[in-house]
């Protein structure tokens, strides 16, 4: 696993965020190994073996948590067929044709699920595929082939029976191939090129609500889009420097088969109404954006021990989330840029400096970023927003500028009985947009001014460990009523200043604390193992979930 926090490769491209490398290991190509692990909440289990012997293996690995088994003798009420849990499936094989080609085969399954009883509850998971083809050209010259698929669904039901309920899902698929090369030109010196195109598409709500003997049918028409790009970029060490730097070309081509809406003037914060309609073949182009994506960062080592490093890169997100802050659930509205809606962009500057002590026990570390953000979504102040199964929901939505900030501190202990970091994030996470909050700035979702995280380690012995680990963050903004009015006898709450994000659940924080107990150690053993013993919330902390108002 791989963190990219600033200074992204123009290899990663598509999201604003930070990039996340994850690489799935390889089976043993030498003999079967069985490893696993039996909890209290989940339990896991992953075998890997060789299917030729260094030329082939796989590996095949799975996780299951069962509250809702271990809770079924406690519930009654209609809550007996409640389901609480989440589970993995990751399958891998790799083949070694000759020296000079290598394919691999992977799948992942994954899916949470929260069910209270048989009629009401929510779940979301995914889905993918992958095919890869990794060839050496030469000495110097090596290429990755990627084909994947991937299926992101979340869905929703509630009601009282199966007549009377409401089924609503909806899911993200992409196809995509990516073709990665890089090119030694020397130890100090390697370049890397290629390009990717993604089909997307989009189920925005599938949903079915049934009345007695009625069935009525409030389900979205799907969108799609192609999103393109090519790259290149070269890391280059010379003397104390180290430079990567690169340039990402983009594009994002929006399609039918579908609707696409022209929307009126309004005022501010308020609904744009629909003044045309067009309708599109599949994959008549309705709108495309392209857009050029500089990366630059540098590292500058002083001595040894301590460094300098400073990064400039720019991103752009071709699809957008919109969410309504007050509903803590996974059941967000995904939309593809449109002829309404433009592509996120972002500019980020980050500056750190690095230092390791005595001979790098210990290592220090301060970095200051600063993010520009263009075109992020939020939604109208009045009337009420319509985020779910709203075939006009680009009318309801309002674009505006952000900015990200803050400073990053870590100190870190490598050596010794006794290691382990205390890390704190001191950051701001804000949006202006024409007709919320006066048009001043305000918190989005996502800000968290502090972030504290203590992890200790301590080895008793040869056998025995003990950890403990410490969170602190913020609590995340949420819209609250200041006020409201009663109408036909009931009471509608009501925010007379318009303002967005006005208020913030609880601060979240807890302890966990575990000891492990490692098996003797032999050799000539066939199976090796260890005991955990774990203590999840110390001080057991009722950290919110989300709030709510109520009189």
């Amino acid at each position: 696993v791989q963190l990219y926090k600033g200074g992204i490769p123009s290899r990663f491209g598509g999201r604003l965020s930070s990039i996340l490398d994850v690489r799935m290991k390889e089976g043993n190509n030498k003999k079967p190994t069985l490893t696993g692990g039996i909890g209290t909440i989940c339990s896991r289990l992953s075998i890997e073996a060789p299917i030729i012997k260094d030329k082939a293996s796989f590996i095949v690995a799975a996780r299951r948590s069962y509250i809702d088994v271990l809770a079924a003798p406690f519930l009654s009420g209609g809550l007996e067929n409640s389901v609480l849990n989440f589970y993995d499936l990751t399958v891998k094989t790799n083949y070694n044709i000759n020296d000079k080609n290598r394919v691999f085969l992977s799948g992942y399954l994954g899916r949470d699920n929260f069910s209270f009883g048989d009629d009401a509850g929510f779940n979301w998971g995914n889905s993918t595929a992958t095919a890869r083809w990794n060839h050496l050209f030469n000495e110097k010259l090596f290429s990755n082939l990627t084909l994947f698929y991937s299926n992101y669904d979340y869905q929703i039901k509630f009601g009282n029976d199966a007549n009377n309920s409401f089924n609503w899902d909806a899911k993200i698929i992409n196809y995509s191939a990516k073709s990665e090369f890089t090119y030694y030109i020397s130890p100090t010196n390697i370049l890397r090129f290629g390009g990717q195109g993604i089909i997307y598409a989009f189920e925005p709500g599938n949903a079915i609500g049934k009345s007695e003997s009625e069935t009525t049918d409030l389900s979205l028409a799907e969108k799609y889009a192609i999103e393109s790009a090519v790259y290149a970029e070269n890391e280059l060490n010379f003397g104390r420097f180290k430079t990567n730097y690169g340039l990402r070309l983009s594009h994002f081509n929006y399609t039918g088969e579908g609707n696409a809406y022209e929307f009126g003037d309004a005022p501010a914060g308020t609904r744009r109404p629909v003044t045309s309609v067009t309708e599109y073949d599949q994959w008549e182009s309705i709108q495309t954006y392209t857009n050029l994506e500089p990366r630059l960062s540098v590292q500058y080592q002083f001595d040894e021990s301590k460094s300098l490093k400073a990064s400039y890169m720019r991103m752009n997100q071709y699809i957008h989330l919109v969410s309504n802050t007050t509903a803590s659930t996974p059941v967000d509205v995904w939309t593809p840029s449109t002829n309404n809606i433009r592509p996120q962009q972002a500019d980020q500057y980050a500056v750190g400096y690095f230092q390791n002590l005595k001979d790098n026990a210990y290592e220090l570390s301060a970095e200051v970023y600063y993010k520009d953000l263009d075109n992020l979504l939020d939604y109208i102040v009045t009337p009420s927003p319509d985020l779910l199964l709203n075939e006009f929901l680009e009318g309801d939505i309002l674009a505006g500028d952000g900015r990200a900030y803050g400073l990053e501190l870590m100190v870190k202990k490598n050596k010794g009985k006794f290691t382990g970091w205390l890390s704190y994030t001191l950051a701001r996470t804000e949006l202006q947009v024409n007709g919320i909050n006066n048009n001043e700035w305000y918190p989005s979702r996502f800000d968290q001014t502090h972030n504290l995280s203590l992890t200790a380690f301590y080895q008793a012995s040869k056998r025995w460990s003990l950890s403990a680990n410490f969170a602190y963050i913020s609590g995340t903004p949420v819209t609250f009523a200041n006020g409201g009015y009663y109408q036909q006898g009931y009471y509608v709450p009501h925010n007379s200043d318009l303002t967005r994000n006005n208020s913030r659940i609880p601060d979240y924080h807890r302890m966990d604390i575990s000891a492990t107990l490692e098996g003797k150690k032999n050799d000539s053993r066939r199976w090796q193992g260890r005991w955990v013993f774990s203590i999840y919330n110390v001080y057991n902390r009722r950290n919110a979930f989300s709030v709510y108002q109520r009189l």
